[in-house]
């Protein structure tokens, strides 16, 4: 029985693919770029001397940068995904690195592959390709991910400090250093723009705009209601803290209520892909009687339409709004 290896070359190389991107992120940044580090990477960047002024200008330019970009051929569809995950790379940038990737891609695909070269070549461009958006959108969930659990936390110590007397500005200014990343940078740059005259409010409507997150809108609207009208802001900003822990809380039940039902589509969607290279890999000519009819092709069409909509309609029951 003749033991095809193509299919795992196909995966150890897209593996590779995202394992040399995350290496080279973190090569050009910095450790503090993986959101695991201690120390947020606006205070690692003041620490190594540069002035408020230049780490302010560079965190404002990386968090702006891919929606400024969207008019780019085709780019539009990460510059959302890259937007959330704050990418430190230009949008230039992650063009050349999945030009660079494919290439790569390419070249293991010739050593170790006996495939076409139009299949190489189509095979590299879709590897380097999707290995950056896949890198990007696996960043961009963690991200915000990490950006809602800290939240709550960050509301509270605001909260304290307001009431033990220190103004707004000086309690974001806690939060931006006691706070790890993501947090944490965002938070001291809406810091350092409020000591150079930018309304408080509108970096809080900026940055729960570029995020894209309801608990982050709901903290800059009460900050601007309680700038408009007065009140005690310490008060609101404490219930606050109670319904974003509360939507948390209910958000994270929600998402092990319906655990099942996901995983379940995932595995009646991904098992005969599965077991497709499985059949390939231990008997090469399995379909090979079958191949040549004409009905070969249209059954593999139907069965993948199927396959997709099995996704799409399990993703849109589980995909409950809170």
């Amino acid at each position: 029985m003749q033991i095809s290896a193509e299919p795992i070359i196909y995966g150890l190389i897209f593996v590779s693919v995202l394992v040399l991107v995350e290496g080279l992120y973190l090569t050009v940044f910095g450790k503090s770029i993986s959101l695991n580090s201690r120390v947020n990477r606006r205070l690692e960047l003041l620490e190594k001397g540069a002035g408020r002024e230049q780490v302010l200008e560079q965190l404002r330019k990386e968090m702006t940068q891919h929606m400024k970009s969207q008019s780019i051929p085709l780019y539009s569809i990460l510059a959302a995904k890259a937007q959330k995950a704050n990418i430190a790379f230009s949008p230039v940038q992650l063009i050349m690195i999945m030009g660079v990737l494919a290439a790569i891609a390419f070249v293991g695909l010739t050593v170790g592959t006996e495939a076409g070269i139009a299949v190489r070549l189509a095979v590299a461009i879709g590897m380097g390709v999707g290995g950056v958006y896949v890198w990007v959108n696996g960043k961009a969930k963690k991200r915000t991910g990490m950006i809602e659990e800290q939240l709550p936390d960050a509301v509270e110590l605001m909260v304290r400090s307001l009431r033990v007397g220190h103004p707004f500005s000086s309690a974001i200014g806690i939060v931006a250093k006691e706070v790890p990343d993501p947090l944490g940078s965002e938070m001291g740059v809406i810091a350092d723009e409020a000591a150079y005259g930018r309304d408080m409010s509108e970096s809080l409507k900026a940055m729960s705009d570029r995020m894209d997150m309801q608990d982050l809108r709901f903290l800059a609207v009460a900050v601007t209601i309680q700038q408009q009208s007065g009140g005690n802001l310490a008060e609101i900003l404490d219930g606050l803290a109670k319904v974003i822990r509360a939507r948390f809380r209910l958000f994270r039940r929600v998402k092990a209520i319906t655990a099942e039902a996901k995983w379940s589509g995932m595995f009646l969607s991904i098992f005969p892909l599965v077991a497709l290279v499985g059949i390939n890999v231990a008997q090469p000519n399995y379909y090979d009687k079958v191949s040549d009819t004409p009905v070969f092709v249209p059954a593999c069409l139907v069965v993948a339409a199927f396959l997709v909509t099995n996704l799409v309609v399990m993703r849109s029951l589980v995909n409950i709004k809170v």
